[in-house]
């Protein structure tokens, strides 16, 4: 567990003049022995630095006996700051962003942390920064992001709801939403996108996935039927949900034995259980073993359905699963098609769980700005996270170059500031292997 963490000895020794405590002879050093292993926490500290720089004047110029009389100053080169006339560095930005991007901690509970440690930091600083940061450095990369996963085959796409106070014309409690796009576990490129709108519209569906016509996996909300020429992919998670909901519970909270939803739910697991087992194969092994595996629970499952769609009965959420398994029979299936396609949506779910869990500290995002730069922030870090990168050292170097390399000129160079990127340097990967910890 501790393999990864740098070494320190701590030496006790005995004094010179200790003793033997029976007969008082002298003491001869024999060996040493491991008493304890202990982890040090060392606390982070601030520095306060002074940019200073050296100013030459030309020896010859501005002498009167000279071709050019006007004084010639020099000054030495200094890297532009991240943000100007602002004490922000890129190392205080980015520790800013990874605490509440990352980590969860909101502005409001930072600001007691960075007081504490004698830095007098407001949350709207905070907020102000992390909004500059995103539209001036960040949103290049951003866009590349979106590009790319434009380019992939299969793909995979969600949304859930965000509260923006100063929403123009809207109240402060209506609902907007983060749309969330993510390249599918075969793709080489993992990536993932958010992107702030006001409504859950196909528009919004439609403008995000342009011209993209690969295999797209989502829900089964109707805003994604006339969104693109693409071939849905419907989540097999979700449906199992239904029958799960419709199970009956006694008083303690338990299932109740023989129920119809538990019928259905062993059929989905089922087919859970056969992409267990194909998990190593290649895409065009899984594609045939599911025709001989999948297929036959398939119909099965169909023919479950139609026999008890036509009993009566009064469990409401019994008849709502039922319902859903039937009218999305086709997309359902469409895994059957290409072994590349996953049974479920759970990665772009588990994408939107970080967003969705720190969601309940900050509560919502003040500004239009503020949830632009929400999104933003949360490509960068779920990207970063996919790629195995370190959020906080990638989110510094950013910061570092950005502000640097001239790529408004030459936008070729942001391809290597990009997650995947092989010309990260080694500073923005997590290398440190921990060996395994032994399992009962």
């Amino acid at each position: 567990m501790l393999s990864g963490l740098k070494k320190e000895l701590v030496e006790y020794v005995i004094n010179e003049r200790e003793e033997c405590p029976k007969c008082g002879g002298r003491l001869k050093v024999i060996g040493k022995e491991i008493v304890r292993t202990e982890v040090e926490f060392i606390q982070a500290k601030l520095i306060v630095k002074q940019i200073v720089r050296q100013v030459a004047k030309c020896e010859n110029c501005g002498k009167k006996d000279r071709e050019n009389k006007t004084p010639v100053f020099v000054k030495a080169g200094v890297p532009a700051p991240v943000l100007p006339h602002s004490f922000s560095t890129p190392s205080l930005a980015a520790q800013i962003m990874y605490l509440k991007f990352m980590m969860g901690v909101p502005f409001n509970r930072q600001e007691k942390e960075w007081f504490r440690m004698g830095l007098v930091l407001t949350r709207a600083d905070m907020a102000y920064w992390t909004i500059r940061c995103s539209e001036e450095w960040f949103f290049p990369i951003y866009q590349k992001i979106h590009g790319q996963l434009l380019k992939s085959e299969v793909l995979h796409m969600d949304e859930t709801r965000i509260q923006c106070n100063k929403e123009d014309g809207r109240k402060a409690s209506t609902d907007s939403f983060m749309w969330v796009m993510r390249s599918a576990a075969c793709e080489e490129v993992q990536a993932a996108y958010f992107y702030y709108s006001q409504s859950r519209n196909t528009g919004v569906a439609k403008s995000l996935l342009g011209e993209y016509h690969g295999y797209l996996i989502t829900d089964a909300y109707a805003g994604y039927n006339k969104a693109g020429n693409y071939k849905r992919c419907l989540c097999w998670a979700h449906c199992r949900r239904y029958f799960i909901e419709s199970i009956p519970l006694d008083n303690k909270g338990k299932e109740i034995p023989g129920s119809k939803g538990a019928e259905g739910r062993e059929y989905i697991n089922l087919l859970f259980k056969v992409e267990e087992e194909i998990e190593s194969l290649s895409f065009e092994e899984k594609k045939m073993k599911r025709q001989e595996a999948s297929k036959p629970i398939l119909d099965a499952f169909w023919s479950w359905i139609e026999k008890t769609a036509a009993m009566h009965t009064t469990n409401e959420n019994l008849t709502k699963a039922l319902t859903y398994a039937v009218n999305q029979k086709k997309d359902l299936e469409t895994f059957l098609e290409d072994g590349r396609i996953p049974l479920s949506n759970n990665l772009c779910e588990a994408n939107i769980k970080p967003f969705a869990t720190a969601r309940r500290a900050w509560l919502f995002a003040d500004t239009p700005k503020g949830a632009r730069a929400n999104a933003i922030l949360y490509t960068l870090v779920e990207s970063a996270r996919a790629n195995h990168l370190d959020v906080y050292e990638y989110l510094k170097y950013l910061l570092e170059e950005m502000p640097n390399n001239n790529h408004l000129q030459h936008p070729e160079l942001l391809a290597q500031y990009l997650p995947w990127s092989k010309e990260l340097p080694d500073r923005c990967r997590i290398t440190i292997k921990h060996k395994k910890c032994l399992k009962k």
